[in-house]
């Protein structure tokens, strides 16, 4: 049997050199793809390695912060409580001193309308509201019979000082165990 080979010659197919150094052989070293795919494998299991610690660690460090903005959170929340306390306190106090200030601009008129409203007031009956506008007055209580609140209404005309004397409306609260008569009344002072 005769054989033959047609494949090139081993120096020739691996390079043999360049054409004009015909001593000196140059080529590419055998390459192991093994190799190359463990040294791929061993970086990318490195930079998975990496990046879980880099997030692991930037997760923490967002725990860490939203734990303190929600504690600064809180703080700031007592300390705007404490605020609108002062701000209703302030506008509490500001009422204050307009009543103070109104008193004092013109004393004796309070207290006489004071005193003369006091001297008209039957036994069986409680004053809950007294607001004074320019010379009109409301007043709103309650007592045991609709006859006090007549009795009432009655003194405040024979007085002299009270004019214009008016029952706006009356309610009886059959609910409770001692029912009540509220009342509303209006007038003007003419002291």
């Amino acid at each position: 049997m005769i054989r033959i080979n047609l494949a090139p010659e081993r120096g020739r197919r691996r390079g043999a050199g360049f054409a004009g150094f015909k001593g000196i052989k140059l080529g590419l070293p055998a390459f192991n793809l093994g190799w190359l795919f463990g040294v791929v494998y061993l970086a990318l299991l490195l930079g998975i390695g990496v990046s879980w610690w880099v997030l692991t660690a930037m997760q923490a460090s967002l725990t860490a912060d939203i734990d303190r903005a929600q504690k600064d959170l809180a703080l700031l929340k007592q300390q705007i409580g404490q605020e609108s306390k002062v701000r209703d306190l302030a506008t509490e106090l500001r009422k204050r001193v307009d009543v103070i200030e109104a008193i004092s601009r013109a004393p004796g008129q309070k207290i006489e309308l004071v005193d003369a409203f006091a001297s008209v007031i039957p036994n069986d009956l409680w004053v809950t509201a007294f607001e004074e506008k320019s010379g009109q007055i409301k007043i709103t209580g309650s007592a045991f019979s609709p006859t006090a609140i007549a009795d009432f209404m009655s003194n405040l005309r024979s007085s002299g000082k009270f004019k214009d004397v008016d029952l706006v409306v009356t309610r009886r609260d059959l609910a409770k165990p001692a029912p009540l008569v509220t009342f509303e009344v209006t007038c003007r002072y003419e002291g």
